[in-house]
């Protein structure tokens, strides 16, 4: 795992009317302090990779479909600086992934469903001075695979 990502596995409680879940909770370990929060849907198939930001932490949470999400760490001063990490995260696997600043991130949709993410920001969007770094999906520096391994 890369050093400061955190990652809430949810618990649903059911019963016959549906069910409820908690998602960002104060006092948890992947909570961070939000000033936007925005929601983007992704067709099939679409990779949506890379990019990263100096200053702002990620919150993200995958509430429809699947996602196959891949991180990777740029960071000079981290134990973990070049790794790779994969999370498969969305209806079959719920859960909410805290990405650190410095730490590329970005997501393949999985399946025949759009995915449907929720992201907080630890900034506000500004569209005058982004801060965000992008980073080619196939960039050979991180040297991902994205296609499906059969097993």
């Amino acid at each position: 795992m890369i050093d400061g990502v955190k990652i809430k596995q949810l618990r649903k409680f059911a019963d016959d009317r549906g069910f409820f879940a908690e998602i960002l909770k104060f006092g948890e370990e992947t909570f961070h302090e939000i000033k936007q929060t925005s929601y983007t849907e992704t067709f099939p198939g679409v990779i949506k990779a890379f990019h990263w930001h100096k200053k702002q932490w990620d919150i993200w949470f995958v509430c429809r479909g699947n996602a196959q999400v891949v991180l990777h760490d740029l960071r000079e001063n981290s134990a973990t600086k070049g790794q790779t990490q994969v999370i498969f995260a969305g209806e079959n696997n719920p859960v909410v992934i805290a990405i650190p600043p410095g730490v590329v991130h970005g997501y393949r949709v999985l399946g025949n469903e759009k995915v449907g993410m929720f992201y907080h920001t630890s900034e506000p969007y500004d569209s005058q001075n982004p801060d965000e770094e992008r980073i080619a999906f196939n960039d050979p520096m991180i040297g991902f695979d994205w296609g499906t391994k059969n097993r």
